[in-house]
């Protein structure tokens, strides 16, 4: 039985300052338009989300490829994870340098390992190995995020900043993309440069099975944005697709996921959900949130829900 497509877009969550509000909505719109695009052709869902994060991974107003935040020595690593809900394949890589989208490395991943995940040069061997570019991490650096690194070390240095990357003021523009295709199938994919001046190697929730990303067809697909460590604790998006697959919509389960960070471990962030019945949720617990959502009715961007 043939099921309509459904595609939910997120580009982060945090307190969105207002001179950034229209990159975030034309950014979000973007995205949606081009995996929307995929799936009304017919294509599958992981299709779907990978096409709209590589659009945000390749637009500097968010933290993922291009413009990525910077490490304390200064360089892009990037994180990302693709999971297909029908087969329960998925591709991860984790502190990636040299590749322009790290969510076509996990894609090539999914589809060509019988691993799931890779991490820094042996991530990049497999891309070099399976005929992806491998370009100069100073092609990943703008000039925005020198000037963010070279401040937030100089409050550090004066007793001034807060080193924990913990409040919502702090950006989380991490981007994902969940998906149900014709077919009822249902896919995430989630992508990041991960927090500001995190030590190098570190990796955060989003490129990890079930903390920042996940896809069952028996529950939901579900991408989270937000201070990483907390969801990494509570295993946070497989935690909102079980509550799915127990009998509540995506709606509950993705508010009931984000009052418990909240209650938990004080933490912060959002998180967008489907299922296969073409139903979906969008929480969050930070002043604002990037989302765009595609249907048979048409295109909605929003950044506060």
């Amino acid at each position: 039985m043939a099921t309509r497509p459904l595609l939910v877009v997120h580009g982060g969550a945090w307190n969105i300052p207002e001179d950034m509000v229209a990159a975030h909505e034309r950014g979000v719109r973007a995205a949606v338009e081009r995996g929307w695009s995929v799936l009304t052709k017919g294509c599958s869902a992981v299709d779907a989300v990978e096409e709209s994060v590589v659009i945000l991974e390749e637009d500097e107003t968010f933290d993922a490829g291009l413009g990525s935040f910077l490490t304390s020595a200064s360089t892009v690593q990037m994180d990302a994870l693709i999971m297909d809900g029908g087969t329960l394949r998925a591709g991860g890589v984790g502190g990636v340098e040299r590749v322009r989208n790290a969510v076509r490395l996990s894609r090539l991943i999914l589809d060509k390992s019988p691993h799931v995940y890779f991490v820094g040069e042996g991530a990049e061997q497999f891309a070099a190995e399976h005929g992806m570019e491998l370009i100069d991490n100073k092609e990943l650096v703008i000039p925005r995020e020198v000037e963010r690194l070279r401040g937030f070390k100089a409050r550090l240095a004066s007793g001034h900043a807060d080193d924990t990357f913990a409040g919502p003021q702090i950006s989380h523009d991490t981007v994902g993309a969940v998906a149900v295709d014709g077919k009822g199938n249902i896919a995430a994919a989630t992508s990041t440069g991960g927090t500001l001046n995190k030590t190098p190697g570190r990796v955060g929730d989003s490129s990890l099975i079930g903390c920042g990303c996940y896809a069952d067809n028996q529950s939901a697909a579900v991408s989270c944005t937000g201070w990483g460590e907390p969801i990494m604790k509570l295993v946070l998006a497989k935690w909102a697709a079980d509550r799915v697959q127990a009998g509540h919509d995506p709606q509950a389960s993705a508010n009931s996921a984000i009052q418990m960070l909240q209650r938990r471990l004080s933490g912060h962030g959002g998180m967008i959900v489907v299922d296969t019945l073409g139903r979906y949720g969008i929480a969050h617990n930070t002043p604002r949130m990037a989302w765009g959502v595609a249907d048979g009715s048409g295109v909605k961007v929003g950044i506060k829900r």
